[in-house]
């Protein structure tokens, strides 16, 4: 029992610091010390036995021993919590994938929810939304853009459904349940997040602040990107919320929130024990919202927040390479 007392140890300390998952040596030293922390239970004396060679006996040599091996267990441990992910084959996994987007959209950041649960890594090209500079070159101006191996995706659940093919050739796309509730995801859900969003000016500039640090935009495009962006962005929901009949945008959000709980029907994902393709919609579309105004209101008011929190650490570390 002390063992598997100090492997949960091990595994706290080793990933108590987001710094852990940035900084690789720094994570292999916080796993070597807390392997020698644990191997005499609280006793922090135990590193005398590893560094003291004029005391080696036969205890000391199975202390040392025993934390050799806690080490490595806890580290296997680790690795496998930080990569737990959907295994791709190497043989089908793309080589060659950048993601043109909005860092607020809904859409892009489904794909990128699928990109990350499938550890797919990808680059990403953050587009201008005023100008659209950096997409100028595609007949196709909206996004998310993939383009993965020099072929041309669009349109976020097309994008999705030929990635899962490609990565899972022979694999069931998806049952009658998810394809349920991908199609609630893209017909009703996103349609209620703009209204949400951008309910009032300072949440339409509160979702706009990405801007200010994403992309290779001068210091004119980032104040004209933002403030024009959530101004537009601002009247075009009252358009939205006119066009699809929301009368009270938080109660439509909350109500839709609890519409996908209880489609949950107890389970821990829609998948059963792991995310499937609806998960990865909802969660996805909800992502930029989540610690926005609107996002923290949906997560109070409703009981989504422990599904929200599965996903989280299903989806686990973002994907993402330097562009």
């Amino acid at each position: 029992m002390r063992r598997f007392s100090s492997l949960a140890a091990v595994c706290r300390v080793a990933a108590s610091s987001p710094a852990a998952l940035e900084n690789p040596i720094n994570n292999q030293h916080r796993l070597f010390q807390a392997a020698l922390f644990s191997t005499n239970g609280n006793n922090y004396s135990a590193r005398s036995y590893w560094f003291s060679y004029d005391k080696v006996t036969p205890q000391s040599a199975r202390k040392a021993f025993a934390g050799t091996m806690l080490f490595s267990v806890a580290a296997t441990t680790l690795a496998e919590e930080v990569h737990a992910k959907e295994h791709v084959q190497s043989k089908y996994r793309p080589n060659d994938v950048v993601l043109y987007q909005y860092e607020a959209c809904p859409f892009c950041n489904k794909v990128k929810a699928f990109l990350d649960y499938y550890d797919i890594p990808y680059k990403v090209v953050e587009v201008n939304p005023i100008n659209k500079k950096e997409i100028k070159w595609s007949d196709y101006k909206k996004v998310p853009i993939l383009m993965v191996d020099g072929d041309q995706m669009v349109d976020s659940s097309d994008i999705i459904d030929k990635l899962a093919k490609k990565i899972r050739p022979g694999v069931q796309l998806e049952d009658d349940e998810e394809k349920k509730w991908r199609g609630w995801v893209d017909n009703h859900l996103v349609h209620i997040l703009s209204p949400n969003i951008y309910r009032s000016t300072s949440e339409a500039l509160e979702s706009f602040d990405y801007i200010t640090s994403h992309g290779n935009f001068s210091f004119t495009e980032r104040l004209t990107a933002k403030y024009a962006g959530a101004m537009a962005m601002y009247f075009v929901s009252k358009k939205l919320k006119k066009k699809y009949n929301i009368t009270d945008e938080r109660a439509s959000l909350y109500e839709a929130a609890e519409t996908w709980v209880s489609a949950l029907k107890g389970r821990e994902f829609l998948g059963g024990a792991k995310p499937n393709l609806g998960d990865l919609a909802v969660y996805g579309v909800l992502r930029p919202i989540r610690y926005l105004k609107s996002g923290r209101d949906m997560v109070e008011h409703t009981r989504i927040g422990d599904w929200y929190t599965r996903m989280e650490n299903a989806v686990g570390v973002s994907s993402r390479t330097p562009a």
